[in-house]
Order: C-alpha cells, then sequence, then structure tokens
C-alpha cells in the first residue's frame, strides 16, 4: 500500500496532533498499558524490574529502504519491533517494554497509518510486549519510525566469547530475504533462551541482519580467523530465486544480502556436536541447524577462510551502512 496520499481529508494532516495520538493509542489496543506506565505523562513511569541485568535496543524502519509498496503496512509495523526482538534474541532476553518515534510528512495516509500501528501492537501482544508511548514529527518527505526495546537477562549471551578451535553454527537457512523474508520472519527468542540452557559450552552469540559475510567477522576473537564448509552453508531457496535473476552465485546471496534474522553462534570444541543437535532437534523439529566450519588461531583477524583449500572468501562480504550493499 502507498503510505502516501494526494487528498488531505485522507492523511494525518486532517486531524490535529492529539487527535492523532488518540488514533494511536487505540490502534495499538492491549500492547498499550495505562498511564503512568504508557502514553499519556511527559515518560513513562516503567514498572520496577528485579532481574540482574537490564538491557536496551533501538532500531529504525525507513521507507524505501526498510520497506516499500510491496509490504502491507501491518507487516511494516511488526518489522520494526521484529527487528529489536531478534537484537534481544541474541542476548538471550526477554522483551519488556517499547517506545517508538514516528517520522511522518504531512501526506501520509490515515489509513496506512492505522494498519502499521496495529501490526505493531499485534506483534507487541505476540510478544508481552508494552508499548509505553513515543513521539510525533512531521517531516519534509522522510516516511519511518524508530522504536527502542527494553528486556532482561539473568545472564546475556554475548558477541565476545569465542576462542580458536569453537565450533560456529548457524539456524535457519540463508540469503533471498528481499523477496520477503526480511519481514516475515520470527524473531528467534526461543532459540536464544535454549541457547542459555547449554553454558559454559556456548561462547559467542550474534543474530544475522547485515548478513554471513559481515556479521562472522564481529565474533571472531583477535589473532583468529574462521575456515567455513562452504558445503554447510544452508542457502535458502529464495537465494537460488534471486541468485536466477543477479547472475551471481546462490552461495553469494546466502552470504551478503543480510536481513535473515537468525542466529550465528559459536560453542566449545568439547560440546559434542551431535549431543547438540539431537538436543536442538527435540525442541526446534522445524527449524533448522547446521555447523558450518571452526574458529582457527594464527590467521588474519577476521578473515573467512576455505575450510578446503585454506584460500580467504572473497567478495563475501556483508551490508555496510553508507557504503551500500557490495
Amino acid at each position: 500500500m502507498n503510505p502516501f496520499h494526494n487528498d488531505p481529508s485522507r492523511t494525518v494532516a486532517s486531524i490535529h496532533e492529539g487527535a492523532l495520538l488518540h488514533h494511536i493509542r487505540t490502534w495499538l489496543g492491549d500492547s498499550a498499558p495505562p498511564s503512568p506506565h504508557g502514553m499519556g505523562d511527559d515518560v513513562a513511569v516503567l514498572p520496577a524490574r528485579s532481574d540482574p541485568a537490564n538491557l536496551i535496543t533501538v532500531d529504525t524502519l525507513v521507507y524505501q529502504r526498510h520497506f516499500d509498496e510491496s509490504l502491507a503496512p501491518a507487516e511494516a509495523g511488526a518489522k520494526l519491533l521484529k527487528r529489536n526482538l531478534s537484537d534481544l534474541a541474541a542476548m538471550g532476553g526477554t522483551p519488556l517494554d517499547a517506545v517508538t518515534a514516528l517520522f511522518l510528512p504531512s501526506n501520509t495516509r490515515l489509513d496506512w497509518l492505522e494498519c502499521f500501528t496495529r501490526g505493531l501492537a499485534a506483534c507487541a501482544v505476540e510478544w508481552g510486549v508494552a508499548v509505553a508511548g513515543g513521539d510525533l514529527t512531521e517531516t519534509d518527505d522522510c516516511l519511518g519510525a524508530a522504536l527502542t526495546l527494553t528486556g532482561h537477562a539473568p545472564d546475556p549471551l554475548l558477541r565476545t566469547g569465542s576462542v580458536p578451535g569453537d565450533r560456529i553454527w548457524v539456524t535457519g537457512a540463508l540469503g533471498g530475504s528481499i523477496f520477503g523474508g526480511h519481514a516475515r520472519f520470527t524473531p528467534r527468542l526461543r532459540e536464544g533462551w535454549f541457547l542459555t540452557e547449554w553454558r559454559p559450552w556456548l561462547h559467542a552469540v550474534i543474530d544475522l541482519s547485515d548478513g554471513l559475510g559481515k556479521d562472522l567477522p564481529a565474533i571472531l576473537p583477535s589473532g583468529a580467523a574462521a575456515r567455513i564448509n562452504l558445503d554447510a552453508i544452508p542457502i535458502s531457496p529464495d537465494a537460488h530465486r534471486r541468485a536466477r535473476s543477479s547472475g551471481r552465485p546462490p552461495l553469494h546471496h546466502a552470504f551478503t544480502d543480510g536481513e535473515d534474522y537468525e542466529l550465528l553462534f559459536t560453542t566449545d570444541r568439547e560440546l559434542d556436536p551431535d549431543t547438540f543437535k539431537k538436543a536442538w532437534r527435540t525442541r526446534f523439529p522445524d527449524l533448522a541447524i547446521d555447523c558450518i566450519g571452526e574458529i582457527t588461531a594464527g590467521e588474519s583477524t577476521g578473515a573467512m577462510l576455505n575450510a578446503e583449500t585454506g584460500e580467504p572468501l572473497e567478495g563475501l562480504s556483508g551490508y555496510e551502512h553508507f557504503r551500500g550493499t557490495p
């Protein structure tokens, strides 16, 4: 759906800010707690939490960058929250409260914004998130939103902690997210909670938002590289579909497309992989998991190498902000 309309009577400019905030509060429904824990005051008063580790993350969603007219507005609203939930999943965290800021041109359609907000609200209710409020601002031509999410974790998982000899694992299948997977994904929160049960064998975790080629080097320790078994990379059907039009191999898209929102993590060499995979399949029979390589010492820091030949993998870096997709 096109978010904009030429008829002012059908846009956010047709009502004053107070009325728009009232609409948004209504559209959020059960995901929005009453004041003072929700909308209605200068700030939201968050309920006291007694957990040892409080978490907070923020993410944005921009029209023509993270979504366009091909995506239903409700799916775009859900994606705004799910991007944050994916970050929390990589920490083994449980979501709590959210605030959001909307950047709206005056010709933004009210019915589009309603669907967007209801999609956000449905996702929030599904995952137990309280949308405590936020902010509105008018822009000239930029449509987007930012969402800040809080959470907690008794013992947060981190990106750091990998050591040479660790095995490298990934969930799901990679590549081709442009065909809808960038929005129609399930945040791996349950899987993150499962991984917390495997300490001290679990060493590092990250969610795959910028692509395997970008995110994998971020969890490698200094003076170490990743030896990758290319045959073990789980390539999605959509990566093959994109390869047919791009002229690049499906493997390239599995490494570089980004927005897979799967979990990438490392485990201690002493953990028997068959035991771990059996436990995973028992808990998540419908989600694949693959060991794609191992961390090796004495190599260029952050390098990715072909496990069979030892040669560097060239041209497989993921998305770089402000430099565009490779």
